[in-house]
């Protein structure tokens, strides 16, 4: 892929930070003419701070405003919260930061960058979404623009330090558009005390012939589901035996079912091939017996699920779980942190464990191979679009989040990790503990999961598949019909956009 580079308006920076950061060191009572008066000369800085702060002075960015937007997980909170006010402190940069829902999200940031109206100085960009703005044009090198001006390049940012998530945010020459700052799996999280208790054992037992234990294949999780649901019904509780994130008319329940249910059934990348063919009539495997199983089976749960599931996108989805709503799951890992440990906002806090979820025969082996996958490796980064007009101080601040001494705590507040070391730190190792070993399984099996294919047109197969979808949720259509009709729409969608001919 080939990535217009565009130049930065700032061909004096490396000069400008050399001299003021020269004369700071030399004179720690010397300030830049750019600093307003109420800069924090009574204040201690930390020594990573205080460069952050001389940056700003060199970068003439004191006194400016930035003004982004994320979705509003608890990773985003995090940064709201905790992040921003610091770097605020540091540089004298005001930072605006929407938290919004991730349909909207999307539509103010690509509105923004569409026409280039410069509202937003950054914008979160999901792993699966990036590679169409890649094709656009949208987004600002980052890693070309540290290369490009050496002296804006924080002493405590590495992006070496990064997992290989990382890789996901770059272009075909290895070069960096998005600062990750959330990345997580989305696993099959289940009740500990549930699946522990010894009456409900033997009575599982007795119905079933087998040991009530975690499942590992799609039939053991169905009957989970369905022995969980009677046993809520039987004894009058608020239990169901599944969560399903299948609400009707929006992506949520499209991704729940392309990137988390039919990867299990080695239904891998949506279906579609790397010549760009969906159809099995044409060499895909979007409407394969696998795939028509695996939605066939994914519908099936909705009659053991908590009413609201057909509502439910991720957000829902998590708060059913916490709320003690479902016995089992899929769920994105950056709620499992505040499911096991957040009393103020969970009811099962102390009882939920992650694990791989259930899995046809072989897919195991593929994923270990290098050949497929389990299951979808999510997250997003923060991005700057070419329109900003404050590309330099964005970059500040992207710098300013990634450093290492943010991510232990991050990683506790929003279950994510962007960092290797994280994994080791003391905070982490303490909410490991809490949640019983969701940070073990995402270190130790993260490899087994993949994000979205490398899709430009991401967003346009979607949405003309998506449709038949939320039929086959609503029971207008059946599994087959729902893909046999989107895999011939989204061959003809890639053709129509220059694929797959």
């Amino acid at each position: 892929m080939l990535i217009k580079k565009k130049a930065y308006g700032m061909v004096a920076l490396g000069a400008t930070l050399a001299l003021v950061l020269s004369a700071c060191a030399a004179d720690p009572e010397t300030t830049s003419g750019t600093v307003e008066p109420e800069a924090s000369s009574s204040t201690t800085l930390s020594a990573s701070d205080q460069w952050f702060a001389d940056a700003s002075d060199a970068l003439q960015c004191r006194g400016t405003t930035l003004s982004g937007v994320t979705e509003n997980t608890p990773p985003g909170a995090f940064v709201k919260d905790s992040i921003i006010p610091a770097f605020e402190a540091s540089t004298g940069i005001t930072v605006n930061l929407e938290t919004t829902s991730w349909d909207e999200m999307y539509s103010k940031a690509i509105n923004d960058m569409e026409a280039g109206t410069g509202i937003y100085d950054f914008v979160y960009i999901e792993q699966d979404i990036v590679y169409a703005y890649l094709a656009q044009d949208y987004l600002v090198n980052i890693s070309g623009f540290l290369r490009d001006n050496p002296d804006a390049v924080a002493p405590t940012f590495d992006l070496s330090l990064f997992t290989t998530f990382i890789d996901d945010f770059k272009d075909a020459s290895g070069d960096v558009y998005g600062i990750p700052m959330e990345a997580f799996v989305k696993v099959y999280l289940y009740r500990t005390d549930l699946f522990g208790d010894a009456d409900i054992q033997a009575q599982f037992k007795t119905e079933y012939g087998r040991d009530l234990v975690p499942a590992t294949n799609w039939s053991d999780y169905t009957d989970i589901s369905e022995f969980f649901y009677n046993y809520g019904q039987a004894n009058g509780l608020d239990l169901w035996g599944s969560t399903v994130q299948a609400v009707n008319g929006h992506p949520a329940s499209f991704y729940e079912f392309f990137e988390s249910v039919a990867p299990t059934f080695g239904v891998y990348n949506w279906g579609i091939t790397d010549d760009f063919k969906a159809d099995v009539a044409n060499g895909g495997t979007m409407n394969s017996p696998e795939a028509i199983e695996a939605l066939t089976t994914w519908l099936n749960l909705l009659q053991y699920a908590p009413p609201e599931s057909t509502q439910s996108t991720w957000s829902e989805v998590a708060s059913t779980f916490a709320a003690g709503r479902a016995a089992q799951g899929l769920v994105y890992g950056e709620n499992a942190a505040w499911i096991a440990s957040d009393t103020t906002m969970s009811k099962v806090t102390g009882n939920v464990k992650a694990t791989l979820p259930p899995l046809a025969a072989g897919v195991l082996e593929d994923a270990e191979g290098g050949n497929g996958y389990v299951g979808y490796y999510d997250g997003g980064a923060f991005g700057i679009p070419h329109s900003s007009k404050n590309i330099g101080c964005s970059v500040l601040f992207q710098q300013y989040h990634g450093q290492a001494s943010w991510q232990a705590e991050w990683a506790a507040n929003g279950g994510r990790i962007v960092q290797q070391a994280t994994y080791d730190d003391p905070i982490v190792q303490a909410m490991d503990a809490e949640t019983q070993g969701y940070f073990t399984h995402m270190k130790d099996q993260g490899y087994l999961y993949k994000g979205a294919p490398a899709f430009p047109f991401h967003a346009q197969v979607r949405e003309v598949i998506a449709p038949f979808i939320y039929d086959a949720i609503a029971g207008k259509i059946t599994p087959k019909q729902a893909l046999d009709s989107g895999a011939a729409a989204a061959d003809a969608e890639m053709v129509k956009l220059g694929y797959g001919k």
